[in-house]
């Protein structure tokens, strides 16, 4: 995967605080930061809110967390996305045996090559929240100059919702205003997907 998932996270944060597994600290972190990138953008003010934490060791966590970050290898440029099937052979094994809905975004270059791949939103059972803003800020990041938008129906149905086709379409405005287009979103829901674009809906 191009994104550091929380498994990876919470080993390093155990191992290098000298917490246990399942420490008060550790648990509380992803309780509060449950999406990966709203942990990496942790702020200082916001970890000593949590119990045990002072000055100190929240410069220490975000310390480690910029090293994370760092060493994040991106996705290999050889990956080309031509076609809606290409994302789908890429997403559909991360989001196989998900429970909510994933709210995942492709970073591409001018030539469609995959710069990053990363989960931008987690929704409940058959939602997923998103706003245009977390999107373009992971974005322009990025660097991206097109971006494809993916997430998983948990009930195995990729048929989209009337909250989809809006969100699409927001999106969509949002990315001309800012001049990174959003080429595709699609939905995966089993062993199939629906695309939005194939289907004129955005």
């Amino acid at each position: 995967m191009g994104y550091t998932n929380n498994s990876e996270l919470r080993t390093l944060l155990t191992d290098s605080l000298c917490e246990k597994q399942g420490s008060y600290i550790i648990e509380e972190l992803f309780s509060r930061f449950p999406v990966t990138n709203e942990l990496m953008d942790v702020t200082e003010q916001e970890l000593i809110q949590i119990k045990g934490i002072g000055r100190g060791k929240a410069r220490q966590i975000i310390a480690l967390l910029k090293l994370a970050k760092s060493c994040v290898v991106p996705s290999n440029n050889s990956t080309v996305i031509r076609s809606p099937s290409d994302v789908f052979e890429l997403i559909e094994p991360d989001v196989r045996y998900l429970q909510k809905e994933h709210f995942i975004c492709l970073f591409l270059n001018t030539k469609n090559h995959l710069i990053f791949k990363e989960v931008i939103s987690i929704g409940s059972l058959n939602s997923a929240i998103v706003h245009p803003r977390e999107v373009f800020r992971a974005a322009i990041k990025r660097c991206s100059a097109s971006i494809i938008a993916v997430h998983n129906h948990p009930s195995g149905d990729p048929q989209p919702s009337t909250e989809d086709i809006d969100m699409t379409k927001r999106l969509v405005e949002a990315g001309s205003i800012i001049g990174i287009e959003l080429l595709d979103h699609l939905i995966i829901g089993g062993h199939s997907f629906y695309s939005l674009k194939e289907n004129s809906l955005m």
